[in-house]
């Protein structure tokens, strides 16, 4: 009988570790098991995207409102062209707000940060973001302040 238990209270743990692990493995993927949610596409050129990557979040007042889809190199104009996936209850942006690429803590990844306009008028589907900021690179800044104390 206490055998019998012992191979219960055994395969019980093996199981609920089993499920940690998935759930981990959903969490750290971005993958979610909810159904389908409504969401539009919005665009935004960057000059420098610095290590931006597909499926970093975009945020708005520090709630995630959705996420990067695309990123690919516009030759016109030397630039980045980053998709946002939005979600549909944010469908309330002002055509002029503003895409910022911004770093979480010091060294961590980096994300699209969005600052709300003042335009009457809402990013639709298919629109493009006018105003955007590109991302700061920490290995630029410190090029730019040696080089700054070795001229100076």
């Amino acid at each position: 009988m206490t055998m019998r238990w012992m191979e219960i209270s055994v395969g019980a743990f093996m199981i609920a570790g089993m499920l940690a692990l998935s759930t981990l493995a959903l969490k750290v993927s971005g993958l979610q098991l909810s159904g389908p949610e409504n969401h539009y596409y919005v665009t935004a050129d960057f000059e420098n995207i610095g290590a931006l990557k597909i499926r970093s979040k975009v945020s708005l007042s520090g709630l995630v409102v959705g996420e990067v889809t695309k990123i690919e190199y516009v030759r016109e104009d030397y630039t980045a062209r980053v998709t946002l996936k939005i979600k549909s209850s944010y469908d309330n942006l002002p055509i002029d707000s503003i895409a910022v690429i911004l770093t979480q803590g010091m060294l961590g990844d980096q994300y699209i940060g969005l600052s709300i306009g003042a335009e009457e008028e809402y990013l639709i589907d298919g629109s493009a973001m006018e105003e955007t900021q590109s991302a700061i690179v920490l290995e630029e800044l410190i090029g730019k302040f040696v080089t700054g104390m070795a001229s100076g």
